[in-house]
């Protein structure tokens, strides 16, 4: 069993047409059809939405991929047209907003490495490759690799795992040219956005992003040509990124991590009474740990950005 514990019901906004309820984002066309996602307080873990919020998530989520679609404009258009929230919506869509494109999705989830942790590190641990791909002998949990990946995967529905693919299947699955622009744009977003957590003193240890194609004229003008590969979804967040603290970067170990650790770390302790590997749904999650984990996303938020989080 997974999924949602509690499936929370789409709000019904004049003029919108709910498509999609996701992990964390809801998926609404508008009246010209465009996109309009809205990042909710939703956490998941262990393949489970959880019943318990984390408060401002969603608000720096979207503040933090808006961020980052700047400093990665000139690589790649994104599909963001504005930010404006859609009269008659809820309030409580402030800041969690975005209007966007509607894109021709690519159906790969487009991981780049830079370093050996999570899935990678499982199967190097059985074969010495990541995704099909060689590596040298000797690396530890939290190696940093001799060069970044791209190790992409199927996209799975809520409640399921993606699956690790071989770049070669991703050619099979789209087309060689489609999988080489794919390769080319994540690993030059990874290496941009590696370079600048860095200079903030964050390890991007790995992160996913989605890519789609752009159809006729882009709504607003959102710059990107028909045919045009364009940065969908959110980008370089906590929920789709491993960022670590550089000064307590030791291989060897599992890293200290700015994301929704302490959820996991609470899940699977005595104190939660729950066997994530059962049926059974989570628990809610006390405050202590919501509050942890709100201050985790925050404190990545205001390193990264060098703004206060408010």
């Amino acid at each position: 069993m997974s999924g949602f514990v509690e499936k929370p019901d789409p709000a019904q906004v004049p003029g919108l047409v709910h498509l999609h309820t996701g992990k964390v984002r809801d998926l609404y066309r508008n009246e010209t059809g465009d996109l309009v996602m809205v990042a909710s307080d939703r956490t998941s873990a262990y393949d489970w939405v959880l019943p318990t919020e984390i408060p401002d998530k969603g608000r720096i989520l979207t503040q933090l991929s808006l961020w980052w679609f700047e400093q990665l404009a000139d690589i790649v258009p994104n599909h963001v047209i504005s930010t404006d929230v859609p009269e008659g919506a809820p309030a409580d869509w402030e800041g969690r907003t975005m209007v966007c494109r509607s894109l021709r999705m690519i159906p790969v989830e487009c991981v780049a490495r830079g370093y050996l942790t999570g899935s990678g590190l499982k199967e190097y641990e059985r074969s010495r490759t990541v995704c099909g791909l060689a590596l040298p002998e000797g690396l530890t949990d939290g190696s940093e690799l001799p060069g970044p990946l791209f190790t992409p995967a199927t996209k799975a529905e809520v409640g399921e795992h993606d699956e690790n693919v071989s770049y070669e299947e991703v050619a099979r699955q789209v087309g060689a040219d489609t999988a080489a622009l794919l390769r080319q744009a994540t690993l030059a977003i990874y290496q941009r956005a590696r370079d600048i957590a860095r200079e903030r003193g964050i390890i991007l240890a790995d992160t996913k992003f989605e890519f789609g194609f752009a159809e006729g004229k882009g709504g607003s003008g959102d710059g990107a040509a028909e045919g045009e590969l364009v940065l969908a979804d959110e980008v370089l967040t906590p929920d789709s990124s491993r960022f670590w603290p550089a000064d307590q970067w030791q291989p060897g170990r599992p890293q200290p991590s700015f994301d929704k650790q302490f959820v996991r770390d609470w899940l699977t302790s005595p104190a939660s009474g729950w066997d994530h590997n059962g049926e059974q749904p989570p628990p809610p999650l006390p405050p202590e740990i919501v509050e942890q984990t709100r201050a985790k996303y925050a404190e990545a938020y205001r390193l990264l950005t060098g703004l206060p989080w408010s």
